[in-house]
């Protein structure tokens, strides 16, 4: 892995070890999965680097993705990196605002788009970034280039250009700028993280060589499913790990048909986030609720079970009995029913429930939890596949073993530097500086405690942290984890900040309260009738009250509102991450709140 300093220098293991792959990766097309082997990418990616060469663009000039994944997309990343261009992805989900002000802040001279759905925007887009000029569709659309078609002239210019590629190759150095990745999280403009060549391929190679060695190793023969977005630095830095073992990566349709795409493909691996695993020990929950008689007791005696568990367990003969049982008739068809070869997932973005580490660790799924930002490339701390010593369910895991560097500040903010962190923000000199320090320390943002000396425990946003009037600190995030173990809430924010308490605002399970409504035998037309009924209320507040015997008493939630809505981010009130936009929930909820705090004990 020495040799892999720049990120086109993955290819040369598609030219040599990997180069009869026929599935590097794949993606579904009129209802079949059409595989792209290991010569179409690097045939395609040198196409792609003439092509952009023969538009006149030049080392250093920025081109753009609005796309979903697919295997284009790394075709357009690899031939962009290739001729020295700064690729900039784009979420397609973002507003149409957004997007022309990422476009314009970064100077973007061709677009790139994929999905039909932003062919409304194509006009506007182009009349409002003065530095575009032109736009192709991975799809045939109106009013975009065909895609098709550049890389048809790329590969026609091949033979002639291929020196003049091979000399900016040679030019560009570890350092060299390679991707602006434009972030604004839950407040705030979107910022540009200027990420080098060294930046990604320190935390690629790192996380990499974790998933190609140890009991778990995996390679050419194994699966990758990909549906948490390419342009989340998260997704595309396990897609160029995936991309340095071997592995085969298949891109899902979309988020909605994740469950039929791992039933079809069966991976090995993928990335993911709470919510989604949430959902799936949701699901296995409701079919056992559904139970009677001995099959009842068998699963929830196996669910009992999981609780046991913990990294390095050894059964004694007894439990060793159990554990086999469970396994033949309940854990087995867990795992079935995420394709019945999973080795490992990888979640990120927030905190894991520690009962949903030990209900997939005891199925023999694990699940590996880590921390990053987008400025640090992005992964400081990950629990390790490679030795169980370096594990601590409910942590993040040490910090990542490639020369990255933590502290916890006395404040309890975690600070980081190291080979990963970014080159600064683009054209914005006081932000960057305003998060690292004089002595090179990054700023997290972030407030976290390490167990062990060593496994880092995320507490909060260092600014999501409030104050009630008591003095009293309660960090949100920590509550409404708790909250969320309630097999009937959804979404939650924790509120209280200079009141006399906490206080929620709950968004419930629907789908589990219809089920509850139906037993009950209630008669209720729609989710607003639902929440307002007294049975669901008092539903919910034994729920609440339940959490709050784990909390302290600052942090107890003592009043809650539960509204029909579902926080999403096409409604706007989650993240790019799926995190809360607490400021667009405090502003949506406001009289609700008000509410809340208005009346006197």
């Amino acid at each position: 892995m020495q040799n892999l300093t720049r990120l086109f220098d993955i290819l040369d293991l598609y030219r040599g070890e990997y180069s009869q792959k026929e599935v590097a990766f794949a993606r579904k097309e009129n209802g079949k999965w059409q595989p792209w082997s290991a010569a179409d990418y690097v045939r395609r990616s040198g196409a792609v680097a003439c092509a952009l060469l023969n538009l006149g663009l030049e080392k250093g000039d920025k081109v753009a993705t609005i796309s979903g994944n697919r295997p284009e997309w790394n075709v357009l990343d690899m031939g962009a990196a290739q001729a020295g261009i700064v690729h900039v992805p784009v979420y397609p989900t973002l507003s149409l605002d957004e997007q022309k002000y990422i476009l314009r802040h970064a100077g973007v001279k061709y677009l790139f788009v994929g999905d039909r759905s932003i062919q409304a925007k194509l006009g506007e887009l182009q009349s409002s970034t003065p530095s575009l000029e032109g736009i192709y569709s991975f799809n045939e659309v109106e009013n975009a280039r065909s895609w098709n078609g550049f890389v048809a002239k790329g590969e026609e210019l091949l033979p002639e250009m291929k020196e003049k590629v091979e000399e900016i190759k040679s030019s560009i150095d570890e350092n060299d700028l390679l991707t602006l990745i434009y972030t604004s999280g839950t407040t705030g403009t979107p910022k540009g993280v200027m990420l080098s060549h060294k930046n990604l391929m320190s935390n690629s190679k790192a996380t990499a060589y974790k998933l190609g060695h140890g009991p778990r190793a995996m390679g050419q023969s194994h699966v990758a499913l990909s549906f948490l977005p390419l342009c989340h630095v998260y997704e595309r830095m396990m897609n160029y790990n995936f991309q340095i073992n071997g592995l085969s990566v298949y891109y899902a349709e979309s988020l909605a048909t994740i469950a039929r795409d791992i039933k079809e493909i069966r991976p090995h691996v993928f990335n993911t986030v709470p919510r989604l695993l949430e959902k799936v020990h949701e699901r296995v929950m409701e079919v056992g609720k559904d139970l009677t008689g001995v099959k009842k007791w068998i699963f929830d005696e196996a669910i009992k079970f999981t609780r046991k568990f913990y990294v390095g367990i050894k059964f004694n003969p007894i439990d060793q009995l159990k554990f086999n049982f469970f396994d033949k008739v309940i854990y087995s068809k867990w795992r079935e029913a995420l394709g019945g070869r999973i080795n490992y997932m990888v979640s990120g973005g927030s905190a894991l429930q520690i009962n949903l580490h030990q209900f997939f660790w005891m199925a023999n799924m694990r699940v590996y939890e880590g921390y990053g930002l987008t400025e640090t490339s992005p992964v400081i701390f990950v629990n390790d596949p490679m030795d169980d010593s370096r594990v601590k369910l409910g942590t993040v895991g040490p910090a990542l073993d490639n020369g990255t560097e933590t502290k916890i500040a006395e404040d309890g903010e975690i600070l980081a530097k190291g080979p990963g962190l970014m080159m600064g923000y683009y054209k914005e000199e006081e932000m960057t500086r305003e998060v690292i320090d004089e002595d090179g320390w990054f700023h997290t943002g972030d407030i976290g405690v390490l167990d062990e000396g060593k496994f880092l425990r995320i507490t909060d946003r260092k600014k999501e942290i409030f104050k009630l009037k008591s003095g009293k600190y309660v960090a949100p995030q920590a509550v409404e984890n708790i909250l969320k173990g309630s097999h009937f809430i959804e979404q939650v924010m924790v509120v209280g900040e200079n009141q006399k308490f906490a206080s929620a605002i709950i968004v419930p399970a629907f789908e589990a309260l219809e089920k509850f409504a139906a037993e009950k035998k209630l008669e209720l037309a729609n989710r607003q009738e639902m929440i307002q009924h007294p049975e669901i209320d008092a539903l919910l507040r034994k729920e609440v009250r339940q959490a709050n015997k784990k909390l302290g008493n600052n942090e107890q939630v003592k009043r809650f509102k539960l509204v029909a809505d579902t926080w999403s981010q096409g409604t706007g009130e989650l993240s790019q991450t799926l995190k809360l936009k607490r400021k667009v929930l405090h502003q949506k909820y406001d009289a609700l709140i008000r509410e809340i705090f208005s009346i006197e004990d």
